[in-house]
């Protein structure tokens, strides 16, 4: 089997907020993440995927992947308030762990139509929200 890692870059809001907390339970759990107007990062993505050479040599059509990423991760956050405009968020805190967990969520639902094979599969996940704080799924 081979792997191929794909580098994605998006831009996007957040603010680390659960209406389940006091607003100082809120502040003292998330700290500065937790500021009422939110903050931003420059998130990038790597998608990784398995499987065995085509009789092209290549593990997956990288255009088909690119175009899922795209549909289904990219278009939806990029430049955009998580919290606000990503439907998974209305009820969920984007953290770096959930925002990977939802990223991982859409691009599994979207697979088999970009790769209908048995192959390649969808291995991990990899966002880097700073350069200190990368989440793997």
């Amino acid at each position: 089997m081979t792997r191929l890692t794909r580098r994605y870059r998006f831009s996007a809001s957040h603010r680390l907020h659960s209406p389940a907390l006091s607003d100082d339970a809120n502040r003292a759990l998330y700290g500065k993440c937790n500021h009422p107007h939110g903050h931003g990062h420059n998130y990038i993505l790597e998608v990784s995927l398995t499987g065995p050479l085509d009789e092209h040599g290549r593990v997956a059509d990288r255009a088909a992947l690119d175009g899922l990423v795209e549909t289904a991760v990219l278009g939806e956050f990029r430049y955009r308030n998580l919290n606000l405009d990503v439907p998974e968020f209305a009820h969920l805190v984007p953290t770096s762990e959930n925002v990977a967990r939802v990223i991982e969520r859409r691009l599994e639902l979207g697979w088999r139509n970009a790769f209908p094979g048995p192959a390649p599969r969808l291995e991990k996940i990899r966002l880097f929200e700073t350069e200190r704080n990368i989440v793997e799924k």
